[in-house]
Order: structure tokens, then C-alpha cells, then sequence
């Protein structure tokens, strides 16, 4: 899928004159003006419409994006039932990372913007240009890996847990922010439960 790049005279003038994925890679680690020149000159910004698709199976997956504004969330399919496996907010990457070293682009997630969206491009291209030539992108990369896998961790917590009131108890501990910003439908989705079971939830908690 070709993202939908903001046209303007100078790309990054909407963003203190620099790519945001420059300051996210700043908070482990200094970087070199090279590495600078590489992701301002090879991100771009993006802006998507609430409910459109960010990426999908239907399309060749070549970029992560880094959010910077709105609610995303990543989806399967199975036969006619959506089954959120995620969602994120400002500030993290979104996509299928593991197609960061498969050539062909394939994917069987859903990523949808749930709210408008303005978001980073990174090309996969450009991620391996960086791994395979700076240390300090490995550096860097393994810290946000890092940060991937404990989001997996808590996200397999929640799905073990037996009570579906202790699931929603967990999320609203670990998704704050999320909880008065995404469809209650998506919420269900996400935690394993009907709507109807979610919303008993809620109205017995603020009972």
C-alpha cells in the first residue's frame, strides 16, 4: 500500500524542521549527522482518514510508521470475525515488523486508523540500510525491540487471564489513555469477549 504522503514545499516544516522518528531514536541514543541526513531524507509524513486502511494484506507492506497523531489498531481475519490483536497510540510503530526482511511485502494484519491520522513513513529499505552500516542503529533498534516484545509480553498476559473483568481491570491499567478513545466494539475485540459482556463490565464497575 503507497501511503498517503502530506504535500508540502518543505516535508518536515510542520515538525520543527526534522523527521520525529529522529527524536525517538534521540531518547537511546545520540546519533551521527549521517544517520541524520538518512532518515530525514528518507521518512516522510503521512495522514490517513478515520477507518482507512494504513496497511493490508491486499498490498505490499514496505514501511513501519511511527505515529505521531491519532489511534491505530492491528486486526486478523478469520472467515467473517475481526480479531484485534492490538492498538497504539502517539509515539509507536505500527505495521508488520516482521516483514522488515521479507522481500515480497506479505501480511495477513490489518492495520486501521481509527482516528485521522498523521503518522511517520519508514521504509523497510531504509531500517536495513541503517542495521547493515551503523552500529548505533543496532544499538538503537535492539532498546526498541526491547520495548516490542515487552508490549507482546503484556499483551499475552491479558489474553491468559480467566476472568473477562479482570482482562478489562488489566487493560484499563495498562491503556489508560486508550480507554475513552477507541469504539468499545474494538475494545471486546481485543480483550476476547462479546460487547455485550464488556459493557456488563463497566456498568458494574462504575456501579
Amino acid at each position: 500500500m503507497n501511503p498517503e504522503k502530506i504535500n508540502e514545499p518543505n516535508k518536515w516544516g510542520s515538525f520543527n524542521g526534522f523527521s520525529p522518528l529522529i527524536s525517538v531514536f534521540k531518547n537511546f541514543h545520540q546519533l551521527s549527522p549521517e544517520i541524520e541526513y538518512i532518515i530525514n531524507t528518507q521518512t516522510f509524513p503521512v495522514a490517513y482518514k478515520k477507518h482507512k486502511f494504513i496497511s493490508s494484506p491486499l498490498h505490499h507492506n514496505r514501511y513501519i510508521f511511527l505515529l505521531v497523531k491519532g489511534v491505530a489498531r492491528g486486526y486478523m481475519k478469520e472467515d467473517d470475525k475481526e480479531i484485534t490483536t492490538w492498538i497504539a497510540s502517539e509515539n509507536e510503530l505500527v505495521g508488520n515488523i516482521r516483514n522488515l526482511w521479507n522481500e515480497d511485502g506479505s501480511t495477513e494484519e490489518y492495520v486501521q486508523a481509527l482516528e485521522d491520522v498523521v503518522a511517520i513513513a519508514v521504509p523497510h529499505d531504509m531500517s536495513r540500510q541503517l542495521y547493515l552500516n551503523f552500529d548505533i542503529a543496532n544499538y538503537v533498534g535492539r532498546k526498541m525491540t526491547q520495548l516490542h516484545y515487552l508490549s507482546a509480553c503484556e499483551r499475552a498476559y491479558i489474553s491468559r487471564l480467566q476472568s473477562a473483568e479482570k482482562r478489562y481491570l488489566r487493560f484499563i491499567k495498562t491503556y489508560p489513555h486508550l480507554v475513552d478513545r477507541v469504539p468499545l466494539k474494538y475494545i471486546a475485540s481485543f480483550l476476547s469477549m462479546r460487547l455485550e459482556t464488556l459493557s456488563r463490565i463497566r456498568s458494574k464497575l462504575i456501579a
